[in-house]
């Protein structure tokens, strides 16, 4: 037989990522790293394990099983061997309880968890994004009755007691915009409040619990009216007659997930509060489903580029391999600054998100996470695309074979521009975060903040001027708000790129001052690709070629 390359390996998904490891060094207390450093061992060791099982095996997908063999409506979906492992694994090692301890390092905790277990979880990250964000919700909402019962199980460290919880708000009339919402919340003669209507993506319907916005029989139309309530889909072993679930998506990627098309025919329900305002009772879930959707995106960018990496230094051609190729070392290294930066804007992200919640932020921090979480988002999510893209070149046409595994790497990653608010949806969220409680000026003095560990005249220099500009963009443009929203990518991703790079400035200084300096050549690369992303509106020219 001829020749036969070698197929990318995988480093371990913890000891092997310097990032992560030096960020934790940096920023988590000594004192809880035995415990952390423990289980992300182990979560690295499954993700190894994971990787090695799926390069020996077909990838399989959910099936749903609508009629047992009787004519009885079962309902019943088989899950993957991932997702059948993932309650033991998320209990195991507090992925999810371990952000709701109260410590402000606890939602830093969970991410470098999530982190390190989500590509090897299949995507079972998505319904522990979505319980952790009823988990919030409910906490938000004082609901002693419902924050007793549910709360337990969501946030169990015991798999035979742990539940998932779906949130269950798209519908056919859209996504974002859930005005238009028909299902009805009714009350039987008995004052149980039922659910009536159609689900269009429901992404955890093997769950046991979940959030769904309902319009209370009699309500106005509109988004003020709808109210957000709780409900329970199984009986005992068996799914409950009132939640009928019609397929599941046939998707571009995120395959193993099975996302649902479903009918509600009165499933029992109970109101978080109030009977209105219910989209206003979702917004704390808000900053940490959006949070997941950036820590997978970066885990994913992880994935892509240690298997690129690896093969650059297995795979020869044209006389050398290619790490010795100077293009193709050119690009891993201008993917792996751009990586730096998204890796250093999603954790920070994932630390203030703990500092807020436990009251240890300062009243900056606290104006920044409500823009720096958007801003995350997007641009991760656009990025890990983009990266993901890039990474398959790197293999050539072994890229763009199934069976390699690595199409699933780009598949999957379109998913985190769209889920939890496409680009375009960020960006105008973006937008109504900077009208209000001056969260430009409190996101410059939190980046100040960060320069000012740095001590790096050229990164501060470079940063500063950059956000001056955007302050005069966002300036000029705010007298035409239809170019104050045209525009809007270009505010976001500049602002992302900023905080991005002073991240890495203060990282940098930290690795320098203990003899490591790839994270200064990272930032020296990032600063190089250049901060703004502003452009010029003209509405005239994007009439003319839309016509």
């Amino acid at each position: 037989m001829g020749f036969l390359q070698d197929a990318p390996q995988l480093s371990h998904p913890y000891r092997g990522d310097r990032l992560l490891i030096a960020w934790l060094d940096r920023a988590f207390p000594s004192k809880r790293r035995a415990a952390l450093d423990t289980d992300l061992d182990a979560l690295g060791d499954y993700a190894q394990m994971a990787f090695e099982r799926s390069s020996r095996s077909t990838r399989r997908k959910p099936v749903l099983t609508q009629w047992d063999a009787w004519g009885r409506r079962v309902d019943r979906v088989e899950l993957t061997t991932a997702w059948q492992e993932g309650p033991q694994l998320t209990t195991r090692h507090a992925i999810l309880a371990s952000g709701h301890d109260n410590h402000e390092f606890a939602r830093l905790e969970e991410f470098a968890r999530a982190y390190v277990y989500h590509v090897a979880s299949e995507f079972y990250t998505c319904p522990l994004a979505m319980t952790d964000g009823a988990a919030t919700a409910l906490k938000a909402s004082g609901n002693k009755a419902l924050i007793d019962r549910a709360l337990p199980h969501f946030l169990s460290r015991d798999a035979y007691s742990f539940w998932l919880s779906g949130q269950w708000m798209t519908e056919n009339t859209g996504g974002s915009d859930v005005g238009q919402t028909e299902t009805i919340a009714r009350q039987d003669p008995e004052g149980q409040w039922r659910l009536y209507g159609r689900k269009w993506f429901s992404s955890a319907v093997v769950g046991e619990a979940a959030l769904a916005l309902a319009r209370p029989e009699g309500a106005d139309q509109g988004t003020a009216a709808l109210a957000l309530f709780y409900v329970e889909t199984m009986d005992g072993p068996d799914r409950k007659p009132q939640l009928i679930i019609d397929r599941l998506k046939d998707k571009l990627g995120t395959h193993e997930l099975p996302t649902a098309e479903i009918h509600l025919d009165g499933l029992p329900a109970w109101p978080l509060g109030e009977l209105a305002h219910g989209v206003r009772q979702v917004a704390p879930m808000l900053n940490v489903t959006r949070t997941w959707n950036a820590i997978g995106a970066v885990a994913s960018m992880a994935r892509a580029i240690s298997l690129a990496r690896d093969y650059a230094v297995r795979r020869r051609a044209f006389g050398r391999l290619l790490i010795e190729q100077p293009l193709h070392a050119q690009t891993l290294a201008d993917m792996q600054a751009e990586f730096e930066g998204a890796f250093a804007l999603a954790f920070e992200v994932a630390y203030l998100l703990g500092r807020v919640e436990q009251n240890a932020a300062t009243l900056q921090e606290t104006a920044s996470l409500r823009l720096l979480t958007p801003l995350a988002k997007l641009w991760t999510g656009k990025m890990a695309v983009s990266l993901c893209s890039e990474a398959l070149e790197c293999f050539g046409g072994a890229g763009y074979i199934e069976d390699t595994g690595l199409p699933q790497l780009l598949r999957d990653a379109q998913v985190y521009a769209i889920w939890e608010g496409t680009t375009n949806v960020l960006s105008l969220d973006s937008l109504r975060a900077l009208a209000g409680n001056n969260s430009l000026a409190a996101l410059r003095k939190v980046i100040a903040g960060w320069l000012s560990e740095a001590h790096n005249a050229q990164a501060s220099f470079a940063v500063h001027a950059a956000l001056d500009a955007a302050a005069t963009h966002l300036d000029a443009q705010k007298i035409e708000r239809h170019a104050l929203e045209a525009g809007a990518r270009g505010i976001a991703t500049t602002l992302a790129r900023c905080a991005a790079a002073a991240l890495l400035a203060r990282q940098a200084a930290w690795s320098s001052s203990r003899g490591d300096e790839r994270p200064a050549a990272a930032l020296r690369r990032f600063l190089g690709h250049g901060l703004l992303r502003l452009s010029d509106i003209s509405s005239e020219d994007t009439r003319l070629l839309l016509e």
